[in-house]
């Protein structure tokens, strides 16, 4: 069955609040290039390949040429390809030439692997080097792979640490691939940076010089990014003359449920009804949603609306599972054996996953360009395909709704890095130190603008010069220490108590908030009870439970200004700054929510230490001037601040490449390093990751569509949509909605009646 038909009998009418249709695309081929080994000519066409579309074949010239590109073009438009045949061709050519590919995922290299072993070619003796390749294997790998495919994670915590093993590989290195290079951004994307120029140092000591390649989603700068990324220069290839089949965007609000309130009915719920209504037509879907609670529900959602037969071919699919679980589910989708899946970010990516025929995604994902992905991962053959935007009570989600153009017509936003991050660049230039004595000219080849960051490590007695060169200092491996994936801490193992078994893993800036004492936690539809957090041994032990409520944690927070580094003021008059902030975040106790109706049934205390990161942060100092003219009171003053705090934190993405989960605020009505009421809005990250400096840059967009969203909210007091926030550790309170809206218009110079 078509599955637009699907969509217009299940949506409500005035949920579909818009729908465009993307146009098919026809194919256009060049020829293969006619220097193409024979071998490899035939290859291709037993995988019925007889031409390049004109950006792989325009992308492959380049890198045949020794240049390094990134290619920045949609989902399914081949990019893979590009770099598969440049080192195979030159594989063929030259048999000792070796190539190293890098993916942000394990899964996303095992399903790369099995791309490499279609084309059949002996030459490409390919393995997969990551941490679940058995350490049994490892030397064998070393020894005979001429492609190795891993991940960030393993070359920063083992093969550069191992390098002396790696010589020849690293002597033969002739190109490295950075796939799915658009999800480097923030802090991972900084760490990544300064890895991949610990592995220029090291194949440069060797003797090699490789070419890069970057394959990326379509991304507002792929040259910078890619340059700031690896260090050198790149072309860009951006023009994605791919095939498409006619594909239907909708965006789905749902309907209000309680005119005062203005709550509007879960996106969940309606996303789970559309996926089940597709799934008993046969049609097979993909649900995205932005957090791993989210998936378990939105799965066990659907098997709910389901026959029972139909039940076990639903499942959901996020990190934290164990890899044997994910590898059966990976393979299930890719065969055609499961319906519909809910997943987060995990599959976004360029996994093979199939053909399907439905995207489902239940809230903005915090960028255009991860919109566009999830989207792409309906329809990619040729037939008709539909991809359905279902809107959340947030306050960004119900402004782009009512805005498609800004959604839909501008161009993707761009990818924002900061290797200058001392917190991301000094624990690398230990590493560098400890894998191979660091000399001043390399820091200025590697590292430009490094040598401050060296001097503090030096000063701190991590690093010691000797004979001109600067020399990791202890016994212990600083690569331990250093954790690309998170905002810093350990991973927490969650461990099932009667029997031992693991279930899966969260990082510790999660762990305080998911996995605290008496916290509810659900795993493939199944509920867990949390006994203990031993904060000791990281791990988390629950059992199995099936409560009437869900839990939310509550958290105080304190600020304090290190440093202003920029300054402005808003149309309004009022001041604004960013610079350098501490802040310390406790989790005291946590709510129970009675699932069926949200009463909040009692909030137990807790005793967790409190944790403290230094970041970067935008904030407003709002003098008595702007709040006698806005007519806040001071009984007012709390809940207007905070509401705009929230608002103003859930429309961030629309400005900055983010998700609201990354960063956090504080709302003040006195602040004694402010001498004044203040708002902060802050990355959730050490250092910073260029969120609220982009907030800084383009604040006054970013404050008035919090005003539009804010003021043209139809709610009475503030609702999820506008104010309310689904991560207020105070339970959103106080909130004043009108207060807020007065507030934000005097700060931008407006009236406000």
């Amino acid at each position: 069955m078509d599955p637009r038909h699907i969509l217009v009998s299940v949506a409500p009418e005035e949920a579909l609040v818009h729908v465009r249709t993307l146009p098919a695309r026809p194919a256009e081929l060049e020829p293969l290039p006619p220097d193409l080994p024979e071998l490899l000519v035939g290859r291709l066409g037993l995988l019925g390949i007889t031409g390049l579309y004109p950006h792989q074949a325009r992308a492959l010239e380049a890198v045949r040429a020794g240049r390094n590109v990134i290619v920045a073009t949609g989902t399914a438009s081949g990019k893979t390809l590009v770099y598969d045949l440049a080192f195979a061709a030159e594989a063929i050519l030259s048999p000792k030439a070796t190539a190293l590919y890098l993916f942000p995922t394990k899964a996303l290299a095992r399903d790369q692997l099995r791309a490499v072993r279609e084309l059949r070619l002996p030459q490409l003796r390919a393995a997969v080097y990551d941490g679940d390749t058995p350490r049994a294997e490892r030397p064998l790998i070393r020894r005979n792979a001429n492609l190795i495919l891993s991940n960030p994670d393993m070359l920063h915590a083992s093969i550069l640490p191992d390098h002396a093993r790696w010589a020849d590989f690293f002597l033969r290195l002739s190109l490295v691939v950075v796939d799915e290079a658009h999800v480097c951004r923030g802090v991972f994307g900084s760490h990544v940076a300064h890895i991949l120029r610990r592995l220029r140092r090291l194949v440069a000591h060797y003797g090699g010089e490789p070419r890069f390649v970057l394959a990326s989603a379509t991304i507002g700068n792929p040259s910078e990014l890619a340059e700031r990324l690896v260090g050198l220069p790149f072309e860009a290839v951006t023009e994605d003359a791919s095939p498409s089949g006619e594909k239907t965007l909708a965006l789905w609000n749902p309907p209000v449920v309680d005119e005062d309130s203005g709550a509007r009915r879960s996106a969940l719920t309606d996303a789970a009804r559309l996926m089940a209504a597709l799934a008993e037509a046969g049609v097979r879907s993909i649900g995205f949603t932005r957090s791993r609670r989210a998936a378990e529900l939105l799965a066990e959602f659907v098997r709910r609306e389901l026959p029972a037969g139909l039940r076990d071919r639903v499942k959901a699919y996020r990190a934290g599972y164990l890899a044997e679980d994910r590898r059966e589910l990976e393979r299930r989708l890719a065969e055609g054996e499961l319906l519909a899946v809910a997943s987060t970010s995990a599959l976004e990516l360029g996994i093979d996953i199939g053909s399907l025929d439905a995207a489902v995604l239940v809230g903005y994902p915090g960028t255009r360009a991860s919109m566009w992905q999830r989207v792409g991962r309906a329809g990619r053959r040729e037939g008709p395909s539909v991809a359905v935007l279902v809107a959340q009570d947030e306050p960004l989600d119900q402004y782009l709704v009512t805005h498609p153009d800004d959604l839909l017509d501008r161009p993707p936003e761009a990818a924002v890095i900061d290797p200058t991050n001392r917190f991301v660049l000094e624990p690398h230039l230990a590493c560098a130190a400890r894998e191979h004595p660091l000399a001043e000219e390399e820091l200025d080849r590697f590292w430009p603008g490094a040598r401050p960051a060296a001097e503090h490590l030096v000063e701190e007695g991590e690093l010691r010069r000797r004979g001109g060169r600067l020399h990791h200092v202890g016994r212990s491996s600083p690569h331990r220490r250093v954790d690309i994936r998170s905002a810093g801490g350990r991973t927490f193992q969650i461990v099932i108590a009667g029997t031992g078994e693991i279930l899966g893993t969260v990082d510790e800036a999660r762990a305080y908030q998911q996995v605290h004492p008496g916290a509810v936690y659900l795993h493939q539809g199944e509920q867990f009870l949390v006994l203990e957090l031993d904060l000791v041994g990281a791990v988390a032990l629950v059992e199995p439970a099936d409560p009437d409520y869900t839990t939310q944690a509550r958290d105080t927070t304190d600020i304090s200004v290190v440093e202003e580094v920029r300054h402005a003021e808003t149309p309004g008059g009022v001041p604004m700054r960013y610079g350098v902030v501490d802040v310390s975040d406790q989790v005291v106790a946590f709510a129970r929510k009675h699932v069926a109706t949200g009463e909040i049934l009692d909030v137990v205390p807790l005793a967790l230490p409190p944790q403290r990161l230094q970041t970067r942060a935008v904030w407003w100092s709002l003098p008595q001037t702007v709040l006698d003219r806005a007519g806040i009171t001071p009984a007012v003053l709390p809940g207007a601040a905070h509401a705009a705090e929230h608002a103003a934190i859930g429309l961030l993405p629309l400005v900055a490449t983010c998700d609201r989960w990354d960063v956090g605020g504080v709302s003040t009505p006195y602040h004694p390093d402010v001498g004044a009421a203040a708002i902060f809005v802050y990355d959730g990250y050490p250092g910073g990751a260029g969120i609220a400096e982009r907030g800084f840059t383009d604040a006054e967009r970013w404050l008035r569509a919090t005003l539009e969203t804010v003021r043209g909210c139809p709610c009475t007091h503030g609702c999820p949509s506008c104010i309310q926030s689904p991560k207020c550790g105070n339970g959103n309170e106080p909130l004043d909605k009108a207060g807020a809206v007065a507030l934000l218009s005097a700060m931008l110079g407006e009236a406000w009646g």
